[in-house]
């Protein structure tokens, strides 16, 4: 089995979706970053990221969702996605 690369929380934190693939298998993985008070700093506390996924062959708005899954922005979370996520390839 293929792993599936999920890119480094710094990546999350700069509010970057990420999409990828393994043969039908898609994802996307969207930040919810949340600020600290009064701070352009986030706060990983708060801060989550939203996890999908849908097997086939078009894009995300063209697809129908098979799982969704909310992590929190960690390193536990971080790979606690990726396990949630091989789990459905």
């Amino acid at each position: 089995m293929n792993e599936l690369f999920i890119p480094t929380l710094h990546t999350f934190a700069m509010n970057n979706i990420f999409t990828g693939s393994c043969g039908v298998f898609r994802f996307r993985a969207e930040p919810k970053v949340v600020k600290m008070e009064g701070s352009k700093e986030v706060d990983f506390e708060k801060s989550t990221i939203v996890a999908e996924f849908w097997h086939g062959p078009f894009c995300y708005e063209k697809s129908e969702m098979e799982g969704r899954e909310v992590f929190p922005m960690s390193d536990e979370g971080r790979t606690a996605m990726k396990t949630w996520l091989q789990a459905h390839i």
